[in-house]
């Protein structure tokens, strides 16, 4: 039954945990999201991807931020590689250095979507992004038309090697050549950051006269002409900047064009959300575009006002859109928390319920071993198979005269009598086995009863009836006497109202607790159990 109930046990728990492990949402795709860099930009970006991960439950994403550094990125994308990822989105830090990394997750059959920046390989499954060589000549078309087509300026570059800086100064400078009177004083090379571009510009400051001019700034970015305003404020120089990326929110490039910080930016697209349905429809076989380019638009202080309510407001409902879904988790959580608790309790009911079944069919099984004992006592036997006579050693006679029955010893037999003869065993054996239980059950309840006065009975000789009843049955007469003693007792336990000691006195016992012991060696129980059952 033990090792029933264990293999019972370890069902219900495997069960459970299968249970809950389906009630939690398998995640069925895990994808990694490589980031060249960490900044407000790439902050919205994230923001983006993980809000349009939530209309799809089995994605998992997986982030990782290079922070501008080649060898750490390419170590980030091997490691996402390792973790097993399905698909891999990679904004890579420059043309040629990821390339290899990217190659290698290609090559291991992992989809591959290049987004906002491009690699030299063509070992890609996607590419998504914004038109940085349009965004450039667009904002230099502007810059003509705002100095009316005659006029200074000073670039700062973004990232060396970086696809978006390498294409933003090359439209930027094929719009300015189509203005022989607007002349690039210098281009300086950033990255990205407002502290590097303060850096080059003021170095630059330094190694130019007195007289410098400049009337108008083009940064990369909207950080880059921040910083480059910082130096040329320092030196009470006060042109017109430019930059591109135009974020939402606070301090963010809409906010800057709005409050004249900037005179112009131009919105960078992230549309992480777009990216994630992209990454969905490779995943499951669906068609899609290999080459896709987001639309964006230029930012001037005509539009910036309603673009950056726009954006706030977006802002605000992308938060709300955030605290819902925590709050959505949180109620799955604690209903998955429920499932179980209320699995985990089913399982408990059920295993009761098993294990009261087998104790009552266990008990109900050794019910029944017990009453046949009852009836295979040798008391009770109808059947009593002759065994071959044999001549008692004096010792067994004398260990058989010995046996008490209760308080009452039996005299020791002696030794040295001459037995008598016995009938043979035969067709006789049955009428005598048939005497001896009447004499047996006339005087049951005689304490004093001994072997001596049954063999009175059977007018035979104490050595003659020992002789006979052995052959016959294979059982002393004092054995044969306990066991009709102890039947007796059975019967008006289960039949009478007769406490314990009284059924002890009315069967021949005069000390209950021998007749306890007595009674638990015959039967592998106590009296008392016997009502119970």
């Amino acid at each position: 039954m033990k090792k029933n109930l264990g293999r019972f046990l370890s069902f219900i728990m495997v069960a459970a945990a299968m249970l809950a492990s389906c009630s939690g949402g398998k995640v069925k795709y895990r994808v990694g999201v490589s980031q060249c860099s960490d900044d407000i930009w790439r902050d919205k970006q994230n923001a983006e991807l993980r809000m349009g991960a939530y209309f799809y439950d089995n994605v998992e994403l997986k982030f990782a931020a290079a922070y501008d550094s080649d060898v750490r990125q390419v170590q980030q994308i091997d490691s996402l590689i390792d973790a097993g990822i399905d698909l891999l989105i990679v904004a890579p830090n420059q043309v040629k250095t990821i390339s290899p990394a990217i190659d290698r997750a290609y090559d291991k059959g992992i989809p591959v979507i290049v987004f906002e920046r491009k690699t030299s390989s063509q070992k890609y499954t996607a590419f998504i992004s914004a038109d940085n060589f349009e965004m450039g000549r667009t904002m230099g078309e502007y810059v003509v038309s705002r100095l009316h087509g005659s006029g200074t300026v000073l670039e700062i570059e973004g990232l060396e090697g970086s696809s978006p800086a390498i294409e933003r100064h090359n439209g930027f400078m094929e719009a300015l050549s189509a203005a022989p009177d607007v002349h690039v004083v210098a281009s300086l090379q950033g990255d990205w950051t407002e502290e590097t571009a303060y850096e080059r510009t003021r170095q630059w400051l330094a190694s130019q006269g007195t007289d410098t001019h400049i009337d108008l700034v083009f940064g990369a970015n909207d950080r880059t002409a921040m910083g480059a305003r910082r130096a040329l404020s320092e030196h009470s120089l006060h042109p017109l900047f430019c930059g591109i990326d135009a974020l939402p929110g606070k301090n963010g490039g809409i906010q800057l064009v709005r409050d004249s910080l900037l005179d112009a930016s131009y919105i960078y697209p992230t549309h992480g959300d777009q990216i994630i349905d992209l990454a969905v429809r490779i995943l499951e076989g669906q068609p899609y575009e290999k080459e896709t380019m987001l639309m964006s638009a230029i930012v001037t202080h005509d539009n910036a006002k309603v673009l950056q309510m726009q954006g706030e407001e977006m802002m605000r409902q992308a938060a709300r859109l955030d605290l819902l879904h925590e709050k959505a988790d949180g109620y799955l959580h604690q209903l998955d928390a429920q499932r179980m608790v209320l699995w985990l309790a089913v399982g408990i009911i059920v295993l009761l319920v098993v294990v009261f079944v087998l104790f009552y069919l266990y008990h109900l099984r050794k019910i029944s071993i017990q009453r046949e004992r009852v009836t295979n006592t040798l008391w009770n036997m109808e059947n009593l198979s002759p065994t071959p006579a044999s001549t008692p050693s004096p010792d067994e006679v004398s260990s058989d005269s010995s046996a008490k029955t209760d308080s009452v010893a039996e005299e020791e037999a002696d030794k040295n009598s001459a037995p008598s003869t016995l009938p043979p065993a035969g067709e006789g054996d049955g009428r005598f086995i048939s005497r001896f239980r009447e004499a047996v059950e006339a005087r049951l309840d005689d304490s004093n009863l001994s072997v001596d006065d049954l063999a009175a009975v059977m007018n035979l000789s104490r050595v003659q009836l020992y002789r006979k009843v052995k052959a016959v049955t294979g059982a002393s007469p004092v054995e044969l006497l306990r066991s009709a003693r102890l039947s007796r007792a059975y019967q008006q336990l289960l039949t009478t109202d007769k406490s314990v000691s009284e059924v002890a006195y009315a069967v021949g016992f005069t000390a209950p607790s021998y007749f306890t012991k007595c009674f638990k060696e015959e039967y592998g129980m106590v009296p008392g159990d016997v009502r119970k059952t």
